[in-house]
């Protein structure tokens, strides 16, 4: 009876799901069967493998507590690639969920997930048709607000504001959002104020994202964030709350170490004048064995502490100590040498440990990091000061040795190299006699000698291992240490000098604050070598001396224009014109020196005289002489345009009207980007119309002064070209080269080829902004400029949520931006608007006129590049 009644059960299951396989018929037990077979399987594993990758880039992201952490954790590419067969997998599995299941609840949350996998895939427009299309067709609320939500946040990844802007707009109307998806909703704004910099909305944002959470980890992460925030706006009070609250909900002991941290440091460290008991703070924090991954953090920020108390010299050692602690977070020894190099740059004013530091502080940090594109700009700068100053000093070092008879440098070589190997056996026995008073110096120390004085062992005895470095250089020279048997087999005629880099004679006189460690092992070249470095030759001293000449003129114009240091750029351009009088840079050095002067108060009168009197016909003398001159954007829009004017005029043969626009050019603007490109221009009149000596002349002065490498390549071509045997030669060689050359130097000259060149790119679907260019009188006031434009706003734009900004991109030009417009076409309506009805009385037609729009692509060039009138040529054929 009982195997009858299972047969029959077993039966009646094989045909109902007989019954319920079809995917088309919509009936009760079809229903239930793809419902709970679609749920429970293809779906499943689809969500639960893109749930392991979110998984896997929470787990690889590193984070970095010294900035405030991200909302979402950001997703690298490396992550993804690793990781690009579970992307595959979720995919065939959320497509098996839809073509198997097709009446089921699950197909619209199965396209969800492939909307996501296109997402982490980069691939952006399939991921946003997938959503759009959630949004217009699915039935089930919470789909379609989950769709909106990522919508918007890939909107946001993308900086198209305006486009987030309507989600946000959209999604704020809608009732019935899950708990869940209010979550994701307000961590998403948060993401939202966190790319455009409005951290005092991104609090409220995470406060409503709280209300919603069950997760105690994410709880934690966020509380740890509001900590960081009051932190960061002053309220310590709010902070130390919010760091006490993060430790709750069992979160890291990375996150426990650093909120433990920074409440001490919010609660009483920063407050306390008891600066005993602060120390002792960070000392026990030091000692604490939990912490051997964090000495590197306790001692940068102990540090931190002294810089504050003014113990700037105790400061600079306890950063030099972090970073010799071994950790695995190399991006806070970036922040490290960051701060190292700030305090050398600002407080010490050394330039070339500033430049090393900033070599370091890369180092620890990744392109995507959000500090290392303005940390890679200020380097580029330390880079050429660093190039010019050792060079100055290689170049001054040697050529002052060559001066002394053979005898003499020999005897210098002599007692350079003993002074040194007293120096470094001196150093090895400060390092013996080195007592154990601070954790920080040696915290372990093995059999309570410590490596001290009283130690016989050799490997223990600084002084012993310095002496025997010394002694084996002075014998054998700097070979590499090898076995035996491999110099046993090695060639007799073997150069082994040639295997190890020896180091400068200059280089070595430059040496300074080397590590103890160093030193116990220090060896020193040879006398052979060292004098080989020496310049004996006049053919090398000249070039020598020709690279210190470039070099004093480069120091002083980067200490002027990028280090903003007057005092020490009119040393370096004095010493210039003393050292070189002949100098071709001579006007250029005397303009500079007249500007430095002029901000220091300090006679600018005398470089102008000088200038009047030496160089009258110098366009840097014009500049000087006419103060009133149009500058800046302006200047060097107009004078382009005058520019391809001339040129035209030069390529129809007639001359004398290229020259008379090319010199009332000149005159009239003095120092713009394109006075290079006139002076070149006119000087090739000059061979049409004047001597052939003329144009020689004039072509060699301008290969000393012109800056450009194109420009310079081209004059070159052109001098090459000229033939003092045959003038005739000259004639028709010219005619061919300068309309060749001259169409390939520059390409804004020939606007037929402008674009095919131009470091812009068209993109009228991206988001655009508005850029109205102000001189620095306009720039000043922009103040009651912005608080009209905003009522201009609120009148004609009050939906578009339009922002005002000002930033300065020279000394004498500055712009001001409106944005953001989510494609060219919004931007151009906003201007053609902004021309016909805004008005105000110190923005004339002329500079309204002036302004143009920018995709947000090309803005990054062209905050890079500074040359508005570059972008002008290409806005000009773009829009």
């Amino acid at each position: 009876m009982q195997k009858s009644i299972l047969y029959f059960f077993l039966f009646t299951l094989v045909v109902f799901s007989v019954l319920s396989c079809s995917s088309q018929k919509d009936t009760f037990t079809n229903r239930l069967y793809h419902n709970t077979t679609a749920r429970f399987n293809a779906y499943y594993y689809a969500d639960a493998k893109i749930m392991e990758l979110e998984d896997k880039i929470k787990e690889k992201y590193q984070e970095d507590y010294s900035q405030v952490l991200p909302v979402f954790y950001p997703i690298d590419s490396s992550t993804i690639e690793a990781n690009e067969e579970l992307l595959k997998e979720a995919r065939e599995m959320a497509s098996k969920a839809i073509d198997w299941h097709k009446i089921s609840k699950w197909v619209d949350p199965s396209y969800f997930l492939i909307g996501k996998v296109d997402y982490y895939q980069g691939q952006f427009d399939e991921a946003r048709n997938t959503f759009k299309y959630l949004n217009v067709n699915s039935k089930q609320d919470a789909v379609r607000h989950r769709s909106l939500i990522q919508l918007l946040r890939s909107f946001i990844d993308l900086d198209q504001f305006e486009d987030a802007n309507f989600v946000i707009d959209y999604l704020s109307k809608e009732a019935g959002i899950s708990r869940e998806n209010k979550k994701f909703l307000y961590k998403t704004l948060a993401y939202y104020y966190e790319k455009r910099g409005e951290e005092d909305l991104i609090v409220p944002s995470i406060f409503k994202a709280l209300e919603f959470s069950n997760d105690n980890a994410e709880i934690s992460r966020m509380h740890f964030m509001l900590g960081q925030l009051y932190q960061k706006a002053g309220l310590d009070a709010f902070a130390y709350e919010y760091y006490q609250k993060a430790l709750t909900g069992s979160p890291s002991y990375e996150r426990t170490f650093f909120a433990q941290l920074y409440s001490q440091q919010v609660a009483e460290l920063e407050k306390s004048k008891d600066l005993k008991r602060v120390r002792d703070y960070y000392d026990d924090l030091y000692e604490d064995n939990k912490n051997v991954d964090f000495r590197d953090v306790i001692l940068f920020e102990k540090g931190r502490f002294e810089k504050k108390q003014g113990n700037l010299d105790d400061a600079i050692r306890l950063y030099s100590l972090a970073v010799k602690e071994p950790g695995e977070n190399e991006r806070q020894k970036g922040y490290i040498y960051q701060e190292l190099a700030d305090v050398f740059l600002h407080e010490k004013e050394n330039f070339l440990k500033t430049k090393y530091y900033l070599d370091s502080a890369l180092k620890g940090f990744k392109e995507t990091d959000r500090n290392y594109a303005e940390l890679a700009s200020r380097k580029e700068i330390f880079d050429q000061y660093a190039k010019n100053y050792e060079l100055l000093t290689r170049n001054d070092s040697l050529i002052r040795l060559s001066r002394l008879s053979p005898e003499e440098q020999e005897k210098y070589v002599s007692d350079f190299l003993e002074k040194e190997e007293e120096r470094l056996i001196l150093e090895a026995q400060a390092a013996e006699k080195k007592e154990n008073t601070s954790i920080f110096e040696n915290l372990l120390a093995f059999g309570g000698a410590g490596g001290s004085a009283s130690s016989t062992f050799y490997w223990d005895n600084p002084t012993a291992i310095q002496r025997g470095a010394l002694e084996f250089n002075r014998v054998w020279g700097s070979r590499p240490l090898t076995d035996n048997w491999r110099r046993s087999n090695r060639s007799f005629q073997a150069d082994e000098s040639t295997e190890s880099s020896r180091p400068q004679l200059a280089e070595l006189e430059e040496t300074a604050e080397d590590s103890l460690a160093s030193a116990q092992i220090a060896t020193l070249p040879d006398k052979a070598s060292l004098l080989s470095q020496i310049p004996n030759e006049p053919e090398t001293r000249e070039m020598m001396e020709a690279e210190m000449e470039e070099a004093y003129f480069n120091l002083g114009k980067l200490l002027y224009f990028d280090l903003k240091q007057a005092e020490k750029a009119i040393g370096y351009l004095e010493k210039l014109i003393q050292e070189y009088p002949d100098t071709p840079k001579k006007p250029e050095a005397y303009y500079t020196l007249y500007l430095a002067s002029q901000e220091l108060n300090t006679n600018p009168e005398k470089y102008a005289q000088l200038l009047n009197v030496e160089f009258p016909d110098s366009q840097f003398t014009k500049s000087i002489n006419n103060p009133d001159q149009v500058s800046g954007s302006q200047a060097n829009f107009e004078s382009g345009e005058n520019y391809k004017e001339a040129y035209g005029y030069f390529q129809n043969r007639e001359y004398v009207t290229a020259r008379n626009i090319v010199r009332e050019t000149l005159n009239r603007y003095p120092l713009t980007k394109n006075t290079d490109r006139l002076l070149l221009l006119d000087i090739m009149i000059s061979g049409k119309l004047e001597s052939l000596d003329l144009y020689k002349e004039r072509l060699q002065g301008y290969l000393q002064q012109a800056r450009d490498e194109k420009l310079l390549a081209f004059a070159k071509d052109l001098l090459s070209a000229v033939s003092e045997e045959d003038e005739a030669a000259m004639e028709t060689e010219t005619d061919e080269n300068d309309q060749e050359a001259l169409a390939a130097q520059e390409q804004p000259i020939d606007p037929a080829d402008a674009a095919s060149e131009s470091p812009y790119k068209e993109n009228s679907g991206q988001t655009h902004i508005f850029i109205l260019p102000m001189d620095q009188d306009l720039a000043e006031s922009s103040g009651d400029l912005t608080a009209a434009l905003e009522k201009f706003h609120a009148e004609n734009f009050a939906n578009e949520r339009l922002r005002t900004g000002t930033i300065a991109i020279s000394r004498e030009t500055s712009i001001l931006i409106i944005s953001p417009f989510p494609n060219a076409e919004r931007s151009l309506m906003y201007k053609e608007t902004f021309l016909n009805s805004f008005n105000k009385d110190s923005l004339s037609e002329e500079i309204k006129n002036s302004s143009f729009v920018i995709s947000i692509e090309n803005f990054q060039q062209l905050n890079k590049r500074k040359d508005i009138a570059e972008y002008r040529s290409f806005y000009e054929k773009a829009y």
